[in-house]
């Protein structure tokens, strides 16, 4: 049992000693901020530019569009059809608003 609180005194006195070392570094240990030092030899502005010329060209070639995504189904509203029945399945058209649901019987938000 005494063993057992010694471990335990020494490992907390450990963590409170490296806890108030960690503030008695020097400032040349330290590392340099983002801001002060250029990151890759060029500075932030230059990064963004390339950043910028870089979406600017991938847009134009590949043609993004963001209303025809597969994952995105668009909003009805209430009394608006919202599936359609293909013989047993219903094919959803569109997701209903918040609060109101896909009726299977009339096919419709209520």
């Amino acid at each position: 049992m005494e063993s057992v609180r010694v471990v335990v005194f020494l490992c907390v006195w450990l963590s409170v000693l490296t806890s108030l070392s960690q503030g008695q570094r020097s400032v040349d240990n330290q590392l340099p901020s983002i801001l002060d030092e250029k990151l890759l030899g060029l500075t932030t502005r230059e990064l963004a530019e390339a950043l910028q010329g870089f979406l600017d060209q991938e847009d134009s070639r590949v043609g993004l569009s963001v209303e025809k995504k597969a994952s995105v189904i668009p909003r009805c509203d209430v009394g608006e059809r919202c599936a359609m029945k293909h013989g047993p399945r219903i094919g959803r058209l569109c997701d209903c608003l918040r609060g109101t649901a896909c009726n299977t019987f009339f096919l419709r938000c209520y």
